[in-house]
């Protein structure tokens, strides 16, 4: 639900496509929220809730939202951010858990990140992650199932634990061979050097 994940998502990927070692490289993602607080709320709108979590007005929630959409139309990405859901991550986080065991994880972050930032739908809604998981080949009702109880919440909460030990307060963080690490959505270049450092000593994982 960070704007700049997504961003993030995307510079990564287009330093991956000219990194000479691409076909080699396995992306895990990992659950972390800034929020674990949150209640989702249909009903609040994007605006409202920046403006109380940063202290600020709604004429600058607003400025904020527009200024990071334009950082997001740079790496051709659609943000509609008025229509965005107000919802708490961790059964999404639970999904993306789901979709790690049948190797569609990167998928289901791709259409969590679109379903949140461009489609305005409620990630947080059982359906909706039964949809998305449809769309990427997942058993609809081994969704309904992992949902319907609290499967991977363990994992979930070992990955936030993992994110504290080391430090990471904010997001996107990346980690290449438990070595390199690269912090906020920065420019391809940088991803692409990191990823190539890696090559060079014999290590190609991500």
């Amino acid at each position: 639900m960070c704007p700049f994940c997504y961003i993030g998502k995307r510079k990564f990927e287009m330093a991956l496509e000219n990194f000479e070692g691409k076909d080699c490289v396995e992306i895990i993602w990992k659950s972390f929220q800034l929020d674990p607080d949150s209640i989702t709320d249909p009903n609040k709108n994007v605006q409202d809730y920046l403006a109380e979590r940063k202290g600020v007005t709604i004429e600058k929630a607003k400025e904020m939202n527009a200024y990071v959409t334009m950082i997001a139309s740079k790496v051709g990405l659609d943000y509609h951010l008025d229509k965005a859901i107000l919802a708490n991550s961790f059964d999404a986080h639970r999904f993306s858990h789901l979709a790690k065991v049948h190797g569609k994880q990167n998928e289901a972050e791709e259409l969590l990140f679109k379903a949140y930032f461009t489609e305005g739908k409620n990630i947080a809604d059982r359906n909706e992650l039964i949809e998305i998981g449809s769309k990427i080949g997942l058993d609809t009702q081994e969704i309904n199932d992992v949902l319907a109880d609290n499967v991977y919440a363990e994992d979930v909460k070992a990955d936030i634990l993992e994110a504290q030990q080391l430090g990471i307060s904010g997001v996107p963080f990346f980690v290449f061979n438990r070595k390199y690490a690269v912090s906020g959505a920065q420019e391809s270049d940088t991803f692409l050097n990191v990823m190539q450092t890696t090559l060079k000593e014999g290590l190609v994982e991500s």
